[in-house]
């Protein structure tokens, strides 16, 4: 029953929401926050996130705060499709680097790229770096960039190896890193299956690395430093492939008012693809 409603709920909310955005993109309505395409992205995320039963937690709020008035690269890892509803339900103002097969999809993918989707081909290196300096540009024009730097899904919550590209954005941008770590999405709908269950979601955005002064040099020590802490708050956490315990707050509302809630509790309603 809720995978049905889910499935209906994509549906429901990508067609219109998708037809939305794209007749504004086309019609040249400025992209500013808060303004039709966060509106648009934020309630696709957090209706298929309520249809789905997923109640949602953060810890570390004020890191979406601070992205209002500095925009920064949000560094998380990635173990199912809800991490991409959870974190774009979320964030206030975001780009996602996507696989560009995705942007293929009829509906979705114009949708996509009308919100700021950057499409990125791994396996085109010169595309690649392509598709990283138009993220620079969203970040230029105000949005943080939400990235999965293990590149696709993972079977259980131990992290992979992190591709550099995310890092080396961060570092010609100048912008800070927030080291991301979604838990419970594997348990909601894992890898290889299309069966949904509602469950309990903990985001936990952890302190920011700054790249301020840094330079190509050091993307590995940077990527590195990120990977230590991700790996080290999943470890803290038990994380071994099943949804997290811990209390659980209801999914952020439509609402345009941003969160006032403090680090690690649930969060109310909120304003926001790889």
């Amino acid at each position: 029953m809720r995978t049905a409603t889910a499935f209906i709920a994509l549906w429901v909310y990508t067609v219109p929401l998708a037809a939305v955005v794209v007749i504004a993109a086309a019609l040249g309505i400025e992209d500013r926050p808060g303004g039709v395409y966060d509106w648009a992205s934020h309630v696709w995320a957090r209706g298929l996130l309520r249809a789905s039963g997923v109640q949602l937690r953060v810890e570390g709020a004020d890191r979406l705060r601070e992205s209002l008035a500095t925009p920064c690269v949000f560094v998380s890892n990635h173990v199912s499709w809800f991490d991409v509803f959870v974190l774009a339900s979320l964030v206030p103002r975001f780009a996602f680097i996507a696989k560009q097969q995705l942007l293929s999809i009829p509906i979705f993918g114009p949708g996509a790229r009308a919100v700021g989707t950057v499409p990125i081909d791994r396996a085109n290196r010169k595309s690649a770096f392509s598709s990283y300096e138009e993220a620079g540009t969203r970040i230029l024009g105000g949005r943080s960039v939400v990235v999965f730097p293990e590149g696709t899904r993972g079977a259980t919550y131990a992290l992979r190896e992190f591709k550099k590209g995310p890092f080396v954005l961060a570092i010609s941008a100048g912008v800070p890193l927030v080291p991301t770590v979604v838990e419970g999405t594997l348990t909601v709908m894992p890898r290889g299956t299309w069966r949904v269950r509602g469950g309990p979601v903990v985001v936990r955005l952890l302190e920011p690395v700054p790249t301020a002064g840094a330079t190509y040099e050091d993307r590995d020590r940077i990527a590195d430093l990120v990977h230590e802490r991700m790996a080290t708050a999943l470890a803290a956490s038990g994380a071994t492939g099943g949804a997290t315990g811990g209390a659980t707050g209801a999914v952020p509302g439509d609402g345009a008012s941003f969160p006032a809630a403090a680090p690690s509790s649930p969060v109310p309603r909120t304003a926001p693809a790889r």
